[in-house]
């Protein structure tokens, strides 16, 4: 039976939530998206309903807090506030009933990368915690490791431009940009550390080619798939 971070959200019975609920976290650049369009046509391809989500998906604040994002003077307990009615939007409208009609979820990014990115900004685990008790705990989460500076280089050959919150420049880091992002990503990297201490992430070398990437992590979520598909 499915959890909650904290309180359930009302009129949610968790056991009757029954399809598999799988997240997958990592910084920008790190190939999360390709891998999960990757992972969603292997298992369309073995049979299952599946769904895949990211953040930012909800009509109720998208195009508020991209506007909003276009400045540099967006607040970190406002840009969290933006995530969080984001994210519990979707849980209501798009995660919730997706699983209780027993499709595959597959998450790009969960309230994991919205706690690192708090954390890394001097916000407290707990209370973290406690604001985003509304969030299911997911069946699995996957996590691609990948060193800031690969970071980077992929960022700059896919958008030729490093994006102004990605780089952390809201935080004092450096005045230059490149610095700035190696910087964020390294304060990142070690949040997701203190996370997996806690929430115990299925950690893959996301530096390795995508074939060899995607074969591992096939291996490991099909069986997690399979099981609870099968009740």
């Amino acid at each position: 039976m499915k959890k909650f971070f904290g309180s359930p959200m009302a009129g949610i019975a968790t056991d009757a939530l029954s399809g598999p609920f799988i997240v997958m976290e990592g910084a920008d650049g790190s190939g999360r998206s390709t891998h999960i369009q990757l992972l969603k046509s292997a298992l369309e391809k073995d049979g299952y309903a599946v769904v895949d989500i990211g953040l930012l998906n909800s009509e109720l604040v998208a195009n508020e807090f991209a506007s909003a994002r276009e400045g540099t003077l967006l607040g970190p307990l406002t840009r969290g506030l933006f995530y969080a009615t984001d994210l519990a939007d979707q849980m209501e409208k798009s995660i919730v009933p997706a699983l209780l009609s027993g499709m595959v979820v597959l998450c790009d990014r969960y309230v994991y990368t919205l706690i690192v990115r708090d954390l890394a900004r001097g916000a407290k685990l707990d209370w973290l915690r406690a604001v985003y008790g509304f969030a299911l705990v997911p069946d699995a989460v996957v996590y691609l490791e990948v060193a800031p500076k690969t970071l980077a280089r992929r960022v700059l050959a896919r958008d030729g431009h490093m994006e102004y919150w990605e780089s952390g420049m809201d935080m004092g880091l450096s005045r230059d940009r490149y610095l700035s992002f190696i910087r964020y990503q390294e304060r990142i990297a070690r949040a997701f550390d203190e996370l997996d201490e806690r929430f115990h992430f299925k950690k893959l070398d996301g530096e390795r080619p995508v074939e060899v990437v995607q074969e591992e992590l096939r291996a490991y979520v099909r069986p997690i798939v399979r099981s609870i598909a099968a009740g």
